[in-house]
């Protein structure tokens, strides 16, 4: 590490699919159509949501959190990545480089957040059905929301801020798409320790108790739904339960590969395919997931656009 050339930083180079010249058109289409249908898609949910008093439900309120955060997480990334397929100019700076890093942390820690908290709230409108309205009142809503928008952002701007000290050595070309934390880490040629003891203590109340939140949580789920003896009943807990539990496995399990592995083990290639579905192909899934398969929402979606009136019988 000493031999290595230190120096100051001004601009990153994010190589992101550069290697593949022949490719950015194909590549920027693609990009394009998704984030165009993640952001439109989310905005009807939230406008459906806002609109139709059907949908004044907790359950419909963290939706629609959840859908500003995708919307919010997707024009953190991929913005910036059209902008430089299109150019062919791919530096960004280095306070870009990190604001962009601060806002994809806390908008992820708050994705876990936001999950975990949905996963409660099925879990006391299918275990505890008769104690639902006093549970989850609006206040405690707004509290389950309030909290994980707070903590997320501390939590991102303590790594950031740690990030923001090192130094970086004489490459400052990024193998991805956007300023992630393991190939900066890989860059940096200050010590990293202090950064990666930190980063893995605020996994556990970021990462692990949300996950835990949700497992535990669909493990009551499952083991009522079990007991009910129509089966008519309990198709229909788990169709609602079904979106859910898919959002979160696609989540999670892509962020287990990114991030639950040594630094050392870190590929480039792999990172950037993974990054992708979780960046962009999870919340441009959401609005589907949510609404294709929910006939509150179809309604809703309906009036908004004032199609006539929709059955929801």
């Amino acid at each position: 590490m000493g031999s290595r050339n230190h120096t100051s930083v001004s601009d990153f180079l994010l190589l992101g699919f550069s290697e593949h010249p022949e490719q950015q058109p194909l590549l920027f289409g693609l990009f394009l159509g998704m984030y165009l249908v993640t952001v439109l898609g989310n905005l009807l949910i939230i406008l459906a949501i806002g609109s139709d008093q059907h949908l004044h439900t907790p359950m419909y309120f963290f939706l629609a959190n959840l859908s500003f955060v995708d919307t919010c997480f997707s024009c953190t990334i991929v913005p910036n990545l059209l902008v430089n397929i299109h150019t062919k100019h791919h530096t960004i700076s280095h306070t870009g480089c990190l604001m962009q890093m601060y806002f994809f942390m806390a908008l992820t820690i708050l994705d876990d957040f936001l999950l975990a908290v949905m996963a409660y709230d099925r879990y006391v409108a299918i275990c505890l059905p008769l104690h639902y309205t006093m549970i989850m009142c609006p206040q405690r809503c707004w509290l389950l929301v309030a909290v994980p928008w707070l903590c997320s952002h501390l939590l991102a701007f303590s790594l950031t801020l740690l990030m923001s000290q090192f130094s970086f050595c004489a490459s400052h070309s990024i193998p991805h798409f956007f300023c992630d934390i393991p190939p900066l880490l890989k860059l940096a040629c200050s010590d990293t320790r202090i950064f990666q003891v930190t980063m893995l203590t605020e996994a556990v109340p970021s990462g692990m108790i949300p996950l835990t939140c949700v497992v535990v949580s669909y493990a009551h789920i499952i083991h009522t739904i079990l007991r009910v003896p129509s089966a008519g009943g309990k198709h229909k807990v788990f169709s609602t339960c079904g979106s859910h539990l898919s959002v979160v496995t696609l989540f999670y399990g892509t962020l287990f590969l990114v991030y639950f592995q040594p630094s050392s083990s870190y590929s480039a290639d792999t990172g950037m395919v993974v990054s992708v579905i979780y960046t962009m192909v999870t919340p441009m899934l959401n609005p589907f997931i949510y609404s294709l398969r929910n006939r509150d929402m179809k309604g809703a979606l309906w009036r908004l656009f004032g199609w006539g009136k929709y059955s929801t019988q």
